[in-house]
């Protein structure tokens, strides 16, 4: 097993740790604390934003901050204490940062006796400036099999979107692969082979706390996704595999591999772990972010609140993904919301037909091109709301089906014709296998822009089909540019939607 106690190789280290040859640092104890996961930024918003990092010790987490890349006249944050009620991880909130200027932090962490681990540092820019905001997406990491493999570099799709400079980076659920054990060689069919960097965690299904933690642990292994990190903070919502695969709130697993068969008590686990491993505010996955007149950012949480997975027709209005509280949420701040580009985060797509099992249905739509039945009939009274109240610039951007898309929904294309026209955009996945493309269902008029699917399932990472999208709004027309990019970062599709 190639796993984080293998060979050391002649990577630079990590904070004072030695490293693998694919970047991952490795955990050794020595006379004073080691920041062993690298440092994270999220939730920047507001002129604040929250400063992760992770020990191999109990400390107290200290953070400076300036706005000098030599970190001269830094002020001081003190963070959290980090113990093992936190895995060892902490995050810290600073303060006062100004919108559209680069702000640079370094961490350290004091241990037992004023030991002080070597720093870490990072940058993040506040969104929001006069030039306009930008962030890129993506989702399904590590999944399928494919982790990490050095012989590829890693996962260097996060090297790809680190060049872009994004103001900030959405993980639109599927952050980890908790359901997806992986071994230290795959062999393709043409016979080339695959090789994984694999911990013990990620050899079995995630059931413990201790598991779920070293799901989330796994991808802060990649050098890649660690320098990513460091300089582009972070949104994040979950979808299904954080836990296991198409899961629903009161589900009873029917799966072997699994001692513990009660969702609910898996997900719990999975939430806490969420929370420790990634730089986000711990609360309701669903939220608005503000960045200024030009952007609000609603981030769906279409998991917690699910109903049982069936046949997807219903007529009962009180069942659905989203849950009556998330529903009246996102129909009241979709009124008051004045900025010119409203992104909709949906970690499950809204017209592609995405199957659980033969006869029921894990997403929104069923292949019904009719008037809305079961999971559509929320959508359609958020969208015949917005339309009747008159909001504009609505944009969806989601992930989960392992390829990269650009839909265009249109009342004269629908049966249902209630709704303004808006696009819904399509990426994914990051370092997982490639599928699709799924069929469209026709009950809000989508059409298909673009596609770029693989020819088979459950393409390996080797062929490319590995995607992120980019947003940027200008700050003088206000217009919004999508661009669809591949795994080196090269444009496949783009399109502009002009302010109105």
């Amino acid at each position: 097993m190639l796993g984080a106690a293998a060979a050391l190789g002649t990577t630079a280290a990590l904070g004072g740790a030695p490293a693998l040859a694919g970047g991952a640092p490795a955990l050794v104890r020595r006379g004073r604390p080691v920041l062993t996961h690298g440092v994270q930024a999220g939730d920047a918003v507001g002129g604040a934003a929250n400063i992760w990092t992770r020990a191999d010790r109990a400390g107290r987490m200290i953070v400076e901050v300036s706005d000098s890349p030599d970190l001269r006249h830094a002020r001081t944050v003190l963070g959290p204490l980090l113990g093992p009620g936190t895995d060892f991880t902490g995050r810290a909130k600073v303060r006062g940062l100004r919108t559209g200027d680069k702000t640079f932090y370094r961490v350290r962490v004091v241990g037992d006796h004023g030991a002080e681990s070597e720093p870490l540092t990072g940058s993040l820019t506040m969104p929001g400036g006069k030039d306009g905001v930008s962030f890129v997406w993506t989702g399904d990491i590590a999944g399928q099999g494919w982790g990490i493999n050095p012989d590829i570099g890693g996962m260097r799709i996060f090297e790809a979107m680190r060049r872009v400079r994004p103001d900030f980076y959405l993980c639109s659920g599927d952050t980890v692969y908790a359901d997806g054990p992986l071994t230290e060689s795959v062999t393709l069919a043409d016979g080339r082979v695959w090789r994984n960097v694999v911990t013990p965690e990620k050899s079995k299904v995630a059931e413990t706390l201790a598991e779920y933690r070293g799901q989330f642990s796994y991808n802060l292994l990649d050098a890649n996704v660690r320098r990513f990190f460091a300089e582009v903070p972070q949104l994040n919502q979950w979808d299904d595999h954080e836990v296991t695969n198409n899961w629903y709130p009161g589900e009873i697993l029917d799966d072997a591999r699994y001692t513990e068969k009660r969702v609910d008590v898996l997900a719990t686990r999975s939430r806490q772990a969420f929370y420790e491993w990634t730089p986000i505010t711990p609360g309701p996955v669903y939220k608005k972010v503000s960045y200024g007149p030009l952007l609000d950012v609603f981030i769906l949480d279409m998991r917690t609140f699910k109903d049982v997975n069936d046949g997807n027709v219903y007529a009962d209005r009180r069942r659905g993904l989203l849950g009556e509280p998330q529903r009246r949420w996102l129909t009241e701040e979709l009124r008051r919301s004045k900025a010119t580009w409203k992104v909709i985060a949906n970690d499950l797509p809204l017209g592609l037909v995405v199957p659980d099992g033969a006869t029921a249905q894990e997403g929104v739509a069923q292949g019904d091109p009719g008037a809305p039945l079961g999971r559509e009939l929320e959508f359609a009274g958020i969208l015949k709301d917005a339309h009747r109240h008159g909001v504009k610039g609505i944009v969806l951007v989601t992930a989960d089906v392992h390829y990269t898309a650009a839909h265009h929904y249109d009342p004269a294309r629908a049966a249902f014709d209630d709704f303004t026209p808006f696009w819904e955009f399509v990426s994914g996945p990051a370092n997982a296998g490639a599928f699709g493309p799924n069929a469209l269902d026709g009950t809000f008029g989508p059409t298909a822009a673009f596609v770029h699917a693989p020819p088979v399932a459950n393409t390996s990472p080797l062929d490319g089909f590995q995607h992120f999208g980019e947003i940027r709004i200008d700050g003088r027309s206000r217009d919004l540019t999508v661009k669809l990019r591949d795994i080196d970062g090269a444009v496949l599709w783009s399109r502009t939607l002009r302010n109105m």
